[in-house]
Order: structure tokens, then sequence, then C-alpha cells
């Protein structure tokens, strides 16, 4: 089974072209490639942030977008966990309302992962009332990978997980990412624009330069 089909087209304004078309059944997928090849615009095109001007994405069979067929699921309603490069913490709530504020969007769900659970296997329980202004850049990447695993999503999305960060504290992302991965088995697509450590938790590589890709 695909864990995600995707295919788009999208024109920037500067006249840079991505037509991109992948297809993974890998738990763990890299898209590797130069700055401004368009890496975090797939990411954004998945999440339902950007609009491209066709395409068609796919997350476990379920059709997030088609625009030959006019279908646009709206952001809010596609179960996708999005860590952004900056993290985007919420500055006025402390670790343990950011954390919340991920729960309290799959309230609904019947098999919620575990807050307690997750809170331990990304040692954050003695942060829980700190504010993102007092946390080191590692341990904001912890919050946020976090506060999106309890949306409980269907697929996981990690822009350039290791920027800004030391290879030691590359080396611990790389150790909690791959824990949470195979701990509740999340289909996860991440973007980075070095080939060192991310490759490592790869199980597919997908290498994209001017907007192609093409794979290993």
């Amino acid at each position: 089974m695909n864990y995600l089909s995707f295919q788009a087209c999208h024109r920037y304004p500067a006249g840079f072209q991505l037509d991109l078309s992948f297809e993974s059944d890998k738990l763990v997928t890299v898209l590797c490639g130069p700055s401004g090849s368009g890496k975090t615009t797939v990411l954004e095109i998945i999440a339902g942030l950007k609009q491209p001007q066709s395409g068609q994405i796919k997350v476990i069979g379920k059709t997030l977008l088609d625009t030959k067929q006019g279908i646009q699921v709206s952001v809010e309603s596609r179960r996708i966990g999005f860590v952004f490069q900056d993290r985007r913490l919420f500055p006025h709530l402390n670790v343990l309302g950011n954390l919340r504020f991920g729960r309290r969007r799959r309230e609904e769900q019947k098999d919620v992962i575990s807050f307690g659970h997750l809170i331990e296997i990304l040692d954050l329980t003695h942060l829980l009332k700190r504010y993102p202004e007092n946390l080191s850049g590692g341990e904001q990447q912890r919050v946020a990978l976090g506060r999106a695993i309890l949306t409980h999503p269907e697929l996981l999305l990690l822009d350039e997980p290791m920027v800004a960060l030391d290879e030691s504290l590359s080396n611990q992302i790389g150790e909690y990412i791959t824990c949470v991965i195979e701990e509740w088995k999340i289909p996860t697509l991440i973007v980075s624009h070095t080939s060192n450590l991310l490759t490592q938790l790869a199980n597919r590589i997908i290498l994209i330069q001017n907007g192609q890709a093409s794979s290993s």
C-alpha cells in the first residue's frame, strides 16, 4: 500500500516551476535537495497550505486533492501533522499548553496517543512549565514534534528538523524522531537540504533538483 501518492505542478511568480510526481510505500521517506528546489512547497501542498495549478494527492488511499475532479479537502480536515522549520510554537503558551493544543485538535479520536507516554519518550516532563523563549533549539524541536504527534496524524511532515542544530543535537533529534515513528508507525515525509543524518532514518530517498525528482 502506498502511504503517499503525490503529483503536482506549481508555478512560482519568478518563473520557477515545480513539476513533481512520486509515490512511497515506505514508512519514512526523505525528500532531499538544495535550497530553493521546491521541497518545502511539496510539504505545503500536501498540508493544504498552498494550492498547485494542477495535481493529485492521496494519503493512505484517501484523496486530499484532485484538481481534475474538483476535490480539495480543507486544511482542518486533513489528518496531517506538520513540524515547520521554525517550529512555530505558541509563545504565550508553556510546553504543556502547546502540547495540549495538538491534543485538542483530535479529541474525537478513540485511539488517541497516550499523552504521558509521548512526553516520556520525548523527555519533556521536566519542561512542561517552561515557555518557548526559555527552551533550546533542540527542546523546541521536541515540543513541536510532540504537538504534531498528538494530532494523531495519518502522515507526519518534518521540514528540516535538524536545521540550526549542531551535530550532537542533530543526532539526538534523529533518535527522538526514530522513536516516535517506530512506536506509532506513522508514515513520515522528511525534507532536508543535506543527505547525511536524515538519510540514516529513511526507508526511501527522493532527490529533488530544479523542480524534478529522482529516487533511490
